[in-house]
């Protein structure tokens, strides 16, 4: 089973990329985010074409969460991150598919910090791993999939001093990851290429993909119970080179 996350950046503007990539990478579960569509605006019919079916949450203008299956129809679990009923931007969903829990998660970017956008992201996160928390203490076969907009580790991010002050990369956002981590989930990436720099988001100013002065930004999680079908994974880099990309590329791992 091949399940990858990709950090799509406007569905609609990028839906030929997106067809494209599905065609020749063939995954069997997509996480999609920053839809940047409404529920109507989501392009349902082109995506059943090419062979998928999916559970979606929009919103305008921005966010935007979405599980896409090529096997099995994806069983709609929740649409939004419990912990906080005041919170409804569209960050969060998921689903059931073939025997696994997917879980699609957005996290919020936080800049500028400090300040109230930092508050939040740190406050969401904290609601993420209370959630994944449950997961563990039930033994549940989960991936959590996603844009955490946060690079873990100084390997996570070409050496550079210009992010210092960035949300990305703040001590609270890192400690934030390690504690999800904590409870038992398996960063699969990170697992697979322990010793290099695998980056799956590179920034459109400043020629940084032409650098390739990349963050890993997108990660797969594995609960305790799903992790020793951990197979092999990656990032299909290329997607990121092609006209009108996203400036994330899709990343992937293989379950056996």
């Amino acid at each position: 089973m091949k399940i990858a996350t990709f950090n799509i950046n406007n569905v609609n503007r990028r839906l030929a990329n997106l067809l494209h990539w599905l065609q020749s990478a063939k995954p069997d579960i997509v996480c999609l985010q920053e839809l940047k569509a409404t529920d109507r605006e989501f392009p349902l019919h082109a995506i059943e074409n090419a062979g998928y079916r999916a559970v979606w949450r929009g919103q305008k203008a921005w966010n935007g969460v979405a599980i896409l299956s090529r096997k099995a129809a994806p069983v709609l679990i929740r649409t939004e991150l419990p912990g906080n009923r005041d919170d409804h931007e569209a960050r969060y969903i998921e689903a059931a598919v073939s025997g696994i829990i997917i879980a699609c998660l957005y996290a919020p970017n936080g800049n500028p910090q400090p300040g109230p956008k930092f508050d939040y992201k740190l406050a969401w996160l904290k609601r993420m791993r209370a959630h994944a928390a449950k997961f563990v203490k039930q033994d549940l076969p989960v991936v959590l999939a996603g844009d955490y907009n946060l690079a873990p580790t100084a390997l996570d991010i070409y050496p550079t001093r210009s992010w210092d002050k960035d949300a990305l990369i703040q001590p609270k956002s890192r400690a934030a990851f390690a504690a999800l981590l904590a409870q038992g989930w398996t960063d699969a990436l990170r697992t697979l290429h322990p010793d290099e720099r695998v980056y799956t988001f590179w920034d459109y100013k400043r020629n940084r993909w032409q650098r390739d002065a990349g963050l890993r930004l997108d990660h797969l999680l594995l609960s305790p119970q799903l992790a020793p079908r951990l197979a092999k994974g990656g990032v299909d880099r290329k997607v990121r080179g092609e006209e009108g990309a996203s400036d994330h590329a899709p990343a992937w791992i293989v379950l056996r």
